[in-house]
């Protein structure tokens, strides 16, 4: 096996300042040194080491942007999905959860908790609770605002009653931000989030998915019969909980587009590794040019897919409107990590394919990049809805 690999060099200099680029440095080290070891027997077991979650915490990599007030770095989006990026590139899983984390729990509750909430769920998600995020059910998938799941006002609490699919990390979850129809006449204006503890009655975790890719990362179906949620755990307004969704998903695209970065990366490094080992007459394969010009193109396509999720994120930070760059990056960046680990296969041969070398694991693991947090059509279509009313 081809464990030793060099670095693909990523964006100038000019892109990271210097403390961003030593932030980004000290992540890649620990994903490698701490990592990579595991990465096999997770992803055979589909589970995640309990440990690792332990050092994620411990490094401050779930923490990324939540204020120092509440125990977080109080750091810029930008270094969030760098710390997904380098998680990514040696393993996907471990990017995703760090990713649903930070982009989309940990967000939400800095922009619409009140100082209650903060308090007490940002300093948990801080220091030692994994959050997940509950949107989807079986109705309701690129529908988002399809909700079959219902609330139901009972004075002091709601009772919460449906199903949740496909939620991510809801194994090792303690904290949901779970979404519910309030009043189902009045439409998507009747969707409210709510802040759910996983020991609240009435909720519980079920099924988990047996899934293709990012198999380390737990993806589990919700219960909730007659959930019991405190009024005060109500996530901004009442049924404001669309605009929510719509705002968080916009920023999670970014993280899931430097996921795919990551992956993409990680598998070209091995293969240009193998690819300067392997021999074939009389020669390595890295010496014949039809090998060094589809590693050229592949590198060129993560560079371009890089800088569109870079450029997203500062423009979040920077507080200009990214919905576009966001979907365009998410976009790029998942197709061009399909193409890219595919790729890596065939370079590896028949050695590609097979479980005792990493690249078949990059390339399970770039499917998914197409599909969770809006499909590519999704995205094709915010984009052209915002291209077709804007001067280009």
């Amino acid at each position: 096996m081809a464990d030793k690999v060099e670095f693909v060099p990523g964006a100038p200099l000019s892109v990271l300042s210097e403390d961003e680029t030593m932030f980004q440095e000290s992540v890649r080290e620990f994903a490698i040194e701490k990592i990579r070891p595991l990465v096999h027997d997770m992803d055979r077991e589909a589970k995640m080491s309990k440990d690792l979650i332990d050092s994620f915490f411990e490094l401050g990599v779930m923490a990324v942007e939540i204020p120092e007030a509440y125990g977080g770095a109080g750091s810029t989006f930008f270094n969030a999905v760098v710390v997904v990026e380098e998680l990514s590139h040696v393993d996907a899983s471990c990017g995703v959860i760090v990713d649903v984390h930070n982009t989309l729990v940990n967000n939400a509750l800095i922009r619409w908790g009140n100082e209650a909430q903060k308090t007490k769920y940002l300093s948990m998600l801080a220091k030692d609770t994994v959050g997940a995020y509950a949107l989807s059910e079986a109705g309701s998938g690129s529908d988002a605002f399809a909700l079959a799941c219902r609330a139901e006002d009972k004075g002091d609490h709601y009772l919460l009653n449906g199903q949740k699919l496909w939620i991510t990390s809801a194994g090792e979850a303690g904290i949901f931000i779970v979404f519910a129809n309030i009043n189902p006449d009045a439409g998507y204006k009747g969707i409210t989030a709510f802040i759910v503890e996983r020991d609240f009655p009435g909720f519980r975790v079920g099924k988990r998915e047996d899934k293709c890719g990012i198999r380390a990362s737990s993806t589990c179906e919700l219960i909730l019969e007659d959930c019991r949620v405190p009024k005060e755990n109500v996530l901004g307004e009442v049924g404001r909980g669309y605009k929510i969704a719509i705002e968080t998903l916009n920023e999670g695209r970014i993280g899931i587009g430097a996921q795919m970065i990551g992956v993409a990366r990680g598998a070209l490094e091995h293969a240009i590794a193998y690819a300067k080992e392997r021999r074939q007459f009389g020669k390595t394969i890295a010496d014949f040019q039809g090998i060094q010009f589809q590693i050229a193109q592949a590198a060129t396509d993560l560079e371009a897919a890089r800088l569109l999720v870079y450029n997203a994120a500062r423009m979040k930070d920077a507080h200009l409107p990214f919905v576009k760059e966001a979907a365009m990056a998410k976009l790029f960046s998942s197709q061009v990590c399909e193409r890219v680990t595919s790729l890596c296969v065939e370079i590896f041969g028949g050695n590609g394919y097979t479980k005792e070398y990493p690249v078949e694991k990059f390339w399970r693991d770039s499917k998914v990049g197409k599909i969770y947090e809006g499909t590519s059509n999704m995205q094709l279509s915010t984009i052209a809805k915002i291209i077709l009313t804007e001067r280009l």
